[in-house]
């Protein structure tokens, strides 16, 4: 039985099995406590019984009016545990508290090279909002997609009618 919680500043730990994976974006300890300190409800993760980090969402609520959105910046499940539906559970949890903010869209950013990401995001309702050109950095730089998908302030959905050209990474809000 898998637990959902919280995550806690001792979980930071024990989560190195997840953040080995090569797609996980991994970020210094003080990145993750600013998240912990700042939006404890969208940093959650998910235990096995026996203690296990077997994956973790972190997000945050951002923006200003119509652009105010639940924001993705991490979600990872090792890849041991994978294909359990421990994405979908997480992704819901961020999705319930965006709705909760009463957020218009939850967005994330995604390698264009991660088509499994791609499939499960486009699975949960997430479009291709847009292209950003050379988000990630590397050898070479690697192109990002902007998923969005809209949440029920958003009667109309005119936070997900996707942009017909790519964007830079400082043209972001």
């Amino acid at each position: 039985m898998t637990t959902l919680r919280p995550f806690r500043c001792e979980d930071m730990f024990h989560f190195n099995n997840v953040n080995l994976d090569p797609l996980t974006e991994t970020y210094g300890l003080s990145f993750y406590l600013q998240y912990l300190a700042h939006w404890p409800e969208y940093f959650q993760v998910a235990e096995s019984p026996s203690g296990i980090v077997m994956g973790y969402i972190m997000g945050k609520a951002e923006g200003h009016g119509e652009n105010w959105h639940g924001h993705v910046t991490a979600l990872t499940v090792a890849p041991e545990y994978r294909r359990l539906g421990l994405a979908r559970q997480l992704m819901d949890i961020l999705e319930d508290i965006s709705e909760k903010k009463r957020c218009f869209f939850v967005d994330l950013f995604v390698r264009v090279s991660n088509r499994v990401a791609i499939t499960m995001y486009k699975k949960l309702g997430y479009i291709v909002y847009r292209t950003v050109l050379q988000y990630y950095s590397g050898d070479p730089d690697e192109d990002a997609y902007d998923m969005r998908k809209a949440l029920s302030r958003d009667v109309y959905a005119q936070s997900v009618v996707p942009l017909t050209h790519p964007v830079r990474p400082e043209d972001i809000e």
